[in-house]
C-alpha cells in the first residue's frame, strides 16, 4: 500500500507508528480502538420504519449511505421485519483491537503536487484526473 504520511489515509495508530520507519523495517503492532475506528456506540444502532426502504429489496448485511444531522454516514442493516429495520451506524471494525504485520518497502519524500493533493501519485496513477 502506498500512502502519504500525515494525510490521515490510514488509521491514526498505524500512521503514528509508521512515522520515522525506514526501508526494511518489519513490525507487528496492535492498534486499540481509540486509535483505529473508535469504540462501538449503542446509540448508533437504531430501529427505523420499514417504509423508509419502500420499494427496495433489503436484507441484513447490506450497507447504505444515510443522511443524518451530522451529514452522510454509512449504515449497515442488522435486521429486517415487516414493520421495522435495525440499522447500525458504527464502523464494522469499531470496538476492535486491530493487528497489523508491516514491512516497509519504500520511503521517499512527497512531491509538492502530492502534498497539495493530499495523496501519493504512483506509476499507476492516482485514481483521478487533475
Amino acid at each position: 500500500m502506498v500512502f502519504l504520511q500525515g494525510s490521515h489515509y490510514l488509521i491514526q495508530g498505524l500512521e503514528d507508528h509508521l512515522e520515522g520507519k525506514e526501508v526494511g523495517e518489519k513490525f507487528v503492532i496492535d492498534i486499540e480502538p481509540e486509535q483505529a475506528y473508535g469504540e462501538r456506540h449503542d446509540t448508533l444502532v437504531q430501529e427505523v420504519p420499514r417504509s423508509m426502504f419502500e420499494g427496495m429489496e433489503i436484507e441484513p448485511g447490506m450497507t447504505f449511505r444515510a443522511t443524518t444531522d451530522e451529514g452522510e454516514q454509512s449504515v449497515m442493516i442488522l435486521d429486517v421485519d415487516e414493520e421495522t429495520v435495525v440499522v447500525d451506524g458504527n464502523h464494522p471494525l469499531s470496538g476492535l483491537t486491530l493487528t497489523f504485520d508491516v514491512e516497509v518497502l519504500e520511503v521517499r519524500a512527497a512531491t509538492e503536487e502530492e502534498i497539495a493533493h493530499g495523496h501519493p501519485h504512483t506509476a499507476e496513477g492516482c485514481g483521478h484526473t487533475h
